[in-house]
């Protein structure tokens, strides 16, 4: 499999370009990272309808990745919670190494083939849940091991990688090869890839939030009330749907904990 990701930039020279003439570069090459996602917008409905399936029906999400990847997995799964109002285990984010591994690299967690579903049995995966294994080069021996292992055991799974053609994309159900070409800085995969992967990652849980009921119209009727700014939007979206003015809707929001049972509250007295 020929790598894109560790091919040689497009740019050189970087160690002698001015700050614009950097900024420059790097916004050149990020600007196609839209079009190569673009591309691949059918495989990732595909999976999107996939993970809706499972969860749909009480299944969980899971993200297993190492380095950059498995951060991106645990930021999209942490961000489910206080986005949709769905419980913390619904959507989970593994990276290899551990939660550790989030700020500091653990050496050499991404080339243990097994460790993947040893996590992932520490939280009881079944048949009954969903798997995505994210790897830029899709080639990374933790998710490998962990997929191959999904497919064992009848669990389904789905895979993004940065690469055509990739070794965790021949192994899941549903995969997502999205090549970007050539970082900026060769082989730094924390850049294009990254970005692709968290636009990838976007569509997934949003989509299966919204096709889950968690949206009405364009709000986040379930979203949890953990900051000020939060509560005033959701007093706001209180107003917009009752005759209630501000100080009334923010007391029925306060009172009920969520835009939605706020909303029914309201209609139930109408």
């Amino acid at each position: 499999m020929t790598k894109t990701t560790e091919s040689d930039s497009l740019f050189d020279g970087l160690h002698q370009m001015s700050t614009n003439d950097l900024v420059k570069s790097i916004n050149t090459l990020d600007q196609s990272v839209p079009e190569s996602v673009g591309k691949q917008l059918q495989p990732i409905s595909l999976l999107i309808d996939a993970v809706y399936a499972k969860m749909s029906q009480g299944g969980r999400l899971f993200y297993i990745g190492s380095g950059t990847s498995g951060r991106l997995g645990v930021v999209d799964a942490s961000e489910c919670p206080p986005t949709f109002g769905v419980d913390h285990g619904r959507v989970v984010g593994i990276i290899a190494g551990g939660d550790h591994a989030i700020r500091i690299a653990v050496e050499n967690a991404e080339d243990d083939t097994k460790q993947a579903w040893l996590d992932l049995k520490a939280y009881d995966v079944s048949d009954k849940d969903f798997v995505i294994g994210i790897s830029a080069s899709g080639t990374t021996p933790y998710v490998i091991g962990g997929l191959q292992a999904c497919k064992t055991h009848d669990v389904s799974c789905g895979s993004i990688a940065c690469n055509a053609d990739s070794k965790i994309g021949q192994i899941a159900d549903f995969a997502i090869d999205c090549p970007v070409g050539p970082e900026f800085v060769t082989g730094s995969t924390r850049m294009k890839s990254g970005t692709a992967q968290k636009l990838i990652l976007n569509m997934i849980t949003t989509s299966v939030m919204i096709k889950l009921g968690h949206v009405q119209g364009n709000k986040m009727v379930d979203m949890q009330l953990t900051n000020d700014k939060l509560v005033d939007r959701g007093t706001k979206m209180i107003m917009n749907q009752s005759d209630l003015n501000y100080d009334m809707a923010k007391e029925m929001l306060l009172e009920h904990g969520s835009v939605r049972a706020a909303v029914d509250a309201i209609n139930s007295k109408t």
